[in-house]
């Protein structure tokens, strides 16, 4: 190989440098869950009394988003207005009548987790932002 005392350091320290943001995040400190603040009465859907989550919470944390556009898609284009959960539980698509019902604090639910993972959702480009929660 032409060069290899060039060669083989210049490619060991760009490998270094490369794979320098993995590392960092392999040894720095780990992400903690953000601790959101959950509702603290039931709210009335289909005559029945709810105190749980329209999915579990878990899933909800990972997935609401889509299941949000989801929503968005079927009630507006198919006027689709009903969600039946994987329990059987049905639900009205809709942001602000069913998860804003429940999670009425958006500064205190929807924006602390947003703001800690850097993620600026487009909800409030169409649906009336809650007064009094920014």
């Amino acid at each position: 190989m032409y060069n290899a005392k060039f060669v083989i350091p210049g490619a060991i320290i760009f490998v270094g440098l490369f794979t320098a943001p993995f590392w960092t995040n392999v040894f720095s400190a780990k992400h903690e869950a953000v601790k959101l603040e959950l509702p603290q009465k039931p709210v009335t859907f289909f005559g029945e009394e709810r105190t749980q989550c329209i999915e579990p919470r878990e899933w909800m944390a990972a997935n609401h988003m889509e299941m949000l556009i989801e929503w968005r898609d079927k009630a507006l284009r198919e006027n689709k207005r009903i969600y039946v959960a994987t329990d059987g539980r049905k639900w009205e698509t809709s942001l602000q009548n069913t998860c804003m019902a429940c999670h009425t604090n958006k500064a205190e639910f929807c924006d602390k987790c947003h703001t800690a993972n850097s993620v600026s959702p487009y909800c409030w480009d169409c649906h009336v932002e809650p007064q009094g929660n920014k």
